[in-house]
């Protein structure tokens, strides 16, 4: 442990209470321990702070904007106001909208269905399936894995200086990665588009947990991310930034609440003016629960200070790395390299073991819950395992091909709600199964990994 870490393991404060803390599971071995939840890149456990704000609201939970009792007015106050503090918490600009959707992927779909005609889409091949899939109406540029973060500025420049002038154009990338955690220049990105008259978009999904985001000061055009990564998992999740090409689309559903007024025609149809505010792309009852959790996460972070979340997420990082590099048979993913910047999401594969089998025995006989397969980004994770040949173990991947059961990888990830303990046990069993092989037998049930009864 450096010498900085091991000051900042002195003054870091505990992790924010989450729900689950105390939960207990069963060991294929017998006995039970306390469930370490090391997917957090998947789902977040919510906070306490949001449980208990939701709770409080739930007894006065009331229809949304046209009721015109107490309990409709409160909950659409609610709503409202939970719409100005993720704003706040963004630091969107006085004039952006901030629509509440089901997630990042509902977000960018959203966005996609709000392209005007002719647009250009550029995309790196790392993105998230959430960031990389939506764009199909649109003429989409896939750019290559780059290995640093100069080269992913210089690629992204290159392509865009390439590009049709006078059409519209949207870059589209990640704030940190859900494979490797690393952060990306989102900032430089964002000049380079913006020079060759570009829009950005930032999939903040696995950003916001971790780190402070700012519209402003990023200079990203919009931003999207998902409720239940930042510890608020009631179906919700935001888009937010320039309003003008989602006033000119269409409504992304078509229902109340996104219409001002339907009139009937002489002919038998019907006549539609819509809503120019966020409420046009929010059509049906709301999620207010989902939305209000949202705001109440954002304002547990802010209270909690982004310095000491992230110098605690650090300290975490540094256990996890440091431990891993002390086990030979373990080679963590990277794009730009270990001295790389990045958040609490760390991927990573075992000589002589399937990805699947090992994720299943740190399960089964040490209680710790990893993610293991391809993590909806096959694309960066077929680069970075590339064709490097794998003992398959007992058990396939998932979701794997024929052919390519050896392709597929093991996630741990953590964050504000991260005990020392969970990522101390991770570490030891890493080293243990590697060192002394699995307790149990296991075999492969309906694609998944699972023990041997």
């Amino acid at each position: 442990m450096s010498v900085s870490t091991a000051a900042v393991a002195q003054t870091v404060c505990a992790p924010l209470p989450v729900l689950g803390r105390h939960v207990t599971v069963p060991l294929v071995t017998g006995g039970e321990v306390g469930y370490a939840a090391l997917d957090y890149a998947a789902s977040a456990p919510a906070l306490q702070r949001v449980w208990d704000d939701v709770a409080a609201y739930a007894p006065y939970y009331g229809s949304v904007h046209r009721g015109a009792g107490y309990l409709s007015q409160l909950s659409t106050d609610l709503f409202e106001n939970a719409r100005r503090t993720v704003a706040e918490f963004l630091d969107c600009r006085p004039d952006d909208q901030l629509v509440f959707t089901r997630s990042t992927t509902d977000s960018l779909n959203l966005l996609a269905a709000a392209l005007p005609a002719g647009c250009q889409v550029f995309v790196f091949e790392t993105e998230h399936h959430a960031s990389l899939l939506p764009w199909k109406d649109a003429r989409v540029t896939c750019l290559d894995a780059p290995r640093t973060p100069g080269q992913a500025v210089a690629a992204l420049e290159s392509a865009l200086a390439g590009r049709d002038p006078h059409g519209p154009a949207l870059v589209c990338v990640t704030g940190a990665s859900n494979v490797t955690g690393e952060l990306w220049p989102v900032r430089e990105l964002a000049a380079a588009a913006h020079a060759h008259g570009a829009r950005i978009v930032l999939d903040a999904a696995q950003l916001a947990p971790h780190h402070p985001v700012s519209v402003r000061d990023l200079d990203v055009d919009w931003v999207a991310f998902s409720g239940h990564k930042l510890y608020a998992p009631f179906g919700s999740g935001v888009l937010a930034g320039r309003a003008d090409w989602l006033r000119a689309a269409e409504p992304y559903l078509a229902g109340g609440g996104a219409s001002r007024k339907v009139t009937r025609r002489q002919d038998g149809g019907v006549d539609v003016e819509w809503h120019e505010s966020a409420a046009r792309h929010e059509a049906g009852s709301p999620n207010v629960i989902g939305a209000y959790s949202i705001a109440s996460a954002c304002k547990a972070l802010t209270e909690a200070g982004f310095d000491t979340l992230v110098a605690r997420e650090q300290y975490l990082v540094e256990k996890v790395r440091t431990g891993l590099a002390r086990v030979p048979e373990v080679r963590v993913l990277s794009l730009f390299g270990d001295d790389a910047p990045r958040v609490g999401v760390i991927s990573f594969v075992v000589d002589g073991w399937n990805s699947s089998h090992f994720a299943a025995a740190l399960s089964a006989e040490y209680g710790i819950g990893v993610r293991d397969g391809l993590f909806c980004a096959h694309p960066l994770v077929r680069t970075l395992l590339g064709s490097d040949p794998r003992s398959q173990g007992e058990c396939g991947a998932p979701d794997a091909a024929p052919g390519e059961k050896s392709l597929n990888a093991i996630r741990v990830s953590f964050g504000a709600g991260t005990p020392d303990e969970h990522v101390d046990r991770f570490v030891t069993a890493v080293r243990e199964l590697v060192t002394e092989g699995a307790k149990w037998t296991y075999r492969t049930e309906d694609g998944r990994c699972v023990p041997a009864v």
